[in-house]
């Protein structure tokens, strides 16, 4: 894996040059890395600047391109196809000038909400119905061990503040359950479908 560097620390761009047997080579630490390094860079934030080693071209594009198909192959696919489909509908099109920049200010705008976006899920999943079937699944599991395990907090409980001799659950706590538990088969029953 690719280490920080005194060129990274610096900001400035590591020179990586590519030779004709494919093999990469990093300058700065003076030693052959592979697709899969330079993918690791890309997330550590250490910038590059990938040179063909023989004509000094910066082939920077096609190797992060490379990088791209290689991570999509891997079963990594992030671009669904139609994106693909439109992407290279692009090419040629009069409109193909400005998709560079456009396409960098959608993910800017992405990075910059990624917190709030990540926040919203959270949100979305504990207002979802799987999440207040596991609620009503906790509360089962408090009710059944109030009444089974004698001194845990739950049904058992309940029933000695009550003054109940057995520990057990009451009939009421019993038709609680039966509700609890039928309106979870029922948002099973909408899930499934």
């Amino acid at each position: 894996m690719a280490r920080k560097t005194k060129e990274a620390a610096n900001g400035e761009a590591i020179i990586i040059k590519k030779y004709a047997n494919r093999r990469l080579y990093n300058t700065s630490s003076s030693s052959y890395i592979t697709l899969d390094d330079l993918a690791g860079m890309v997330r550590e934030n250490i910038e590059f600047q990938v040179l063909d080693a023989k004509t000094g071209d910066d082939i920077t594009h096609s190797i992060l391109t490379q990088i791209i198909m290689d991570e999509e192959a891997n079963g990594g696919q992030m671009l669904p196809v139609s994106f693909l489909r439109e992407l290279i509908g692009m090419y040629g099109n009069s409109m193909q000038a400005m998709m560079p920049s456009y396409l960098e200010a959608s993910m800017e705008n992405f990075r910059q909400n990624q917190a709030k976006i990540r926040e919203a899920f959270e949100k979305g999943l504990s207002a979802s119905p799987l999440a207040a079937i596991h609620e009503t699944n906790m509360a089962m599991m408090r009710a059944a061990t109030g009444a089974f395990i004698p001194g845990a907090k739950g049904a058992g409980d309940r029933a000695a503040r009550r003054g109940d001799n057995d520990g057990g659950a009451s009939k009421d706590e019993i038709a609680a359950l039966r509700e609890q538990m039928a309106a979870m088969q029922k948002k099973l029953d909408e899930l499934g479908k």
